[in-house]
């Protein structure tokens, strides 16, 4: 996904800033990460508050495998509901969420 592509997806947050991060791109809105892409896939960032509706939208948690013991270590990104990736209107409702999520965080 291109950066132009992104800040059409996140329109209705409003200006969003890319950064590159982890081998992909970190998306920001007010200095607030809000977004990850990562191997071609959105990641929207989430917490206890925001997991449920994440969840209920058929998103998935980023998840890896710990290199030393492989356990699965759960990363506070889920991904992006499929309707939100075609519809920006539909993004705007994830998006604040997402920077909800990032202020609760401190980041």
């Amino acid at each position: 996904m291109d950066d132009e592509r992104i800040q059409e997806l996140f329109s209705g947050l409003g200006p969003v800033s890319i950064r590159r991060m982890f081998g992909g791109k970190g998306v920001y809105h007010n200095g607030v990460i809000v977004a990850v892409l990562l191997r071609g896939e959105l990641m929207l960032k989430g917490d206890a508050e925001v997991a449920g509706a994440y969840e209920a939208a058929g998103a998935r948690r980023w998840t890896y495998a710990h290199r030393r013991n492989g356990s699965l270590v759960a990363m506070p990104y889920w991904t992006a509901p499929d309707d939100a990736l075609d519809d920006p209107d539909e993004m705007a409702g994830w998006a604040r969420l997402a920077y909800q999520a990032g202020l609760r965080a401190g980041r």
